[in-house]
């Protein structure tokens, strides 16, 4: 397994992720955290950071690779069974994970989790629906391997759970949209939408 610094489409997208954390940050979560390495990148911005993901391997391998950090820790369940604290969390995050979960109810429990004022953030995956998609998607195939050629020491990947995305990129637009009002969306060249959005206060 990947444990270290590494490359990849995800991990690509973690500065969207790590520039939006409030300052000041108290507590924040990584829901499918995966091996860690998103969550040990949060460490130093924020007082406490905890790692969700349903797989035992993988929360086992996060909690190997994190130790000596004393501000993480790491729950081994789904989003949608673990008892989350209402209006707890100062930033939210997630990448990579809800196209394995159902959208809206994740969404709607990650909103739930933020306190007013607080920050989510989703990194997801969308499938393409017409020649528009279809284009935009081969317009990224240049960006992927100059990134790959740059990255080309550093590239690896978790050995975590692998899905294609059910939902398209206009309807997770406009679900966002729907449950989150005034959230930014953007498609991204490698693949990757971004979900940006604070809970008003």
């Amino acid at each position: 397994m990947m444990t270290g610094d590494y490359w990849n489409h995800n991990t690509h997208y973690h500065g969207v992720v790590l520039r939006s954390v409030p300052r000041g940050c108290g507590e924040a979560l990584d829901v499918g955290c995966g091996d860690g390495l998103l969550v040990r990148r949060l460490a130093p911005r924020a007082a406490h950071v905890t790692g969700l993901d349903r797989s035992p391997e993988m929360v086992a391998e996060a909690a190997r690779a994190s130790e000596g950090l004393g501000n993480v820790d790491f729950v081994e369940a789904g989003l949608l069974e673990y008892d989350l604290p209402e209006d707890f969390y100062d930033f939210v995050c997630s990448v990579a994970a809800i196209h394995h979960m159902d959208f809206v109810k994740s969404l709607t429990a990650m909103r739930g989790a933020l306190r007013p004022g607080g920050t989510l953030v989703v990194i997801g995956l969308a499938n393409n629906k017409g020649p528009r998609d279809r284009a935009y998607s081969a317009a990224g195939l240049p960006a992927h391997y100059l990134h790959r050629l740059r990255n080309r020491r550093r590239a690896g990947s978790p050995d975590a759970p692998v899905m294609d995305p059910d939902m398209t990129w206009g309807e997770v637009r406009d679900e966002a949209q729907r449950l989150l009002p005034g959230a930014v969306f953007r498609r991204h060249l490698l693949w990757r939408y971004s979900l940006v959005w604070r809970k008003p206060r």
